[in-house]
């Protein structure tokens, strides 16, 4: 790689971490004149998927090597070039075993070179055409694009670029072919009518206003609820308060008295009674057997428990 950039002038360039590739090949394809050729080459450290060797023991305890699937932070080598007919692309070569490889091109720069060479006028954009001329001719170039297209590109710059497979290698089986990992389809509302456009974007804006869908309620709380496990979530529910109005046969001092939403001091209060009944009017409302003000009654639901305590069964003072 290092003799290849050397023999042929072309710029090495050592991508640092955050740094974003595509502003580096627009800043040599801007200072880029030729029709066709190499803008710069790139090494950047990757993990990947790759394979190793491990040493293993038969039932002899004799050792062997074995090949076993794992990943791996690897060099990658970028090479950034200029085809006449695809326009700006990539092909990025992996430094390990198996030397996996991948080529990225654009179909938008394809079709509107070839629009060019068919004398249509247009208006481009970055990723796409704003407008054009002649919409059927434009519509009928698009159609053409397909896999022997995308396969003599590989090919063509196989033969200029280095890689990992030698003329030997290649010549033994051992070849790139082409498979589509990932793939881009463009919408072509711009083709039909410019409305088309506007109204699409529109109703994708107003789709995505709310955030009520399950998988962006995260964003809202930031919290994972956890029914199971020794870290399960914990949730309280409190019984409302007593509404009854305090008893007239009480004979403790007015101070101490409590109203229906007001709670006596925890101090002066007796202690529990061993056993409660529950009113017929509420099923939450505890009636205390003694001649104290009604107080508000707090049930914690303990999750690790299974069962229901008082809060507010605290012991009589010494």
């Amino acid at each position: 790689m290092h003799r290849f950039a050397r023999d042929h002038g072309v710029p090495w360039v050592d991508f640092v971490k955050g740094q974003r590739k595509d502003d580096v090949m627009h800043e040599h394809l801007d200072r880029f004149t030729g029709a066709e050729g190499v803008l710069f080459v790139g090494r950047a450290q990757e993990k990947t998927t790759l394979f190793r060797t491990e040493k293993r023991r038969d039932a002899n305890g004799d050792s062997y090597p074995w090949i076993v699937k794992a990943s791996g932070l690897v060099n990658q080598f970028y090479f950034y070039c200029v085809d006449a007919d695809f326009g700006p692309f990539f092909v990025k070569f992996c430094s390990y075993f198996p030397y996996n490889a991948k080529l990225c091109l654009n179909g938008h720069e394809w079709a509107k070179r070839q629009a060019a060479k068919a004398g249509i006028g247009f208006t481009a954009l970055d990723n796409g055409f704003a407008a054009v001329d002649d919409v059927a001719a434009l519509q009928a170039i698009c159609h053409r694009l397909g896999p022997p297209h995308i396969d003599a590109l590989l090919r063509k710059w196989l033969a200029r670029l280095p890689h990992p497979f030698s003329p030997a290698d290649r010549a033994a089986g051992y070849r790139y072919e082409l498979s589509i990992l990932p793939a881009e389809f463009s919408l072509t509302q711009m083709l039909d009518r410019p409305v088309s456009g506007r109204v699409f974007f529109e109703q994708v804006i107003r789709d995505n206003l709310d955030i009520g869908r399950p998988d962006q309620v995260s964003l809202v709380f930031d919290r994972r609820m956890r029914r199971r496990g020794p870290r399960a979530t914990a949730s309280t529910a409190c019984t409302p308060p007593c509404s009854s109005p305090p008893s007239t046969t009480d004979s403790s001092p007015p101070a101490l008295r409590s109203s229906p939403t007001t709670q006596a001091h925890p101090h002066f209060a007796k202690p529990p009674a061993p056993t409660t009944q529950l009113s017929k009017t509420s099923p939450v409302q505890q009636v205390s057997p003694h001649n104290s003000p009604q107080r508000t009654k707090k049930t914690n639901l303990t999750r690790k428990s299974g069962f229901a305590r008082s809060s507010q069964a605290s012991r009589a003072p010494f």
